[in-house]
């Protein structure tokens, strides 16, 4: 009667154990979760945002490059920009080396609401 009892007890333990391990698994699946959402993800719209930046480069845009030089595009290849740093200074770069876009060549007018030309 006792070897009975002591099997019954073993498998009892086993079952516990199978649920005890998932249950181990879930503090790393939080910890992913919330890498993701805190890390992974705002990286991704950040190099989304630079890739649109960059393809939509053109004639006349102030620019910052990768090492630090401003300069104003004057000429778009595909993939190669020429860009005038001083008078009559003009370098060549690849797209990928532009970090941030100072100003657009041609910023919208901004209307003011309310004003209409009226002969009064």
């Amino acid at each position: 009667m006792t070897s009975i009892a002591y099997a019954m007890g073993q498998g009892g333990a086993a079952a516990g154990q199978g649920a005890g391990g998932f249950t181990a698994f879930i503090p790393l699946i939080l910890m992913f979760v919330i890498f993701y959402f805190l890390l992974i993800r705002p990286q991704q719209k950040k190099q989304k945002q630079h890739r649109l930046m960059i393809e939509n480069l053109k004639k006349g845009d102030r620019i910052i490059t990768g090492g630090g030089i401003h300069g104003r595009i004057t000429n778009v290849d595909e993939n190669v920009l020429t860009v005038e740093i001083a008078d009559q200074v003009k370098i060549k770069l690849n797209r990928g080396n532009v970090t941030a876009l100072l100003q657009t060549a041609n910023p919208p007018a901004a209307e003011k609401p309310g004003k209409t030309e009226t002969g009064k």
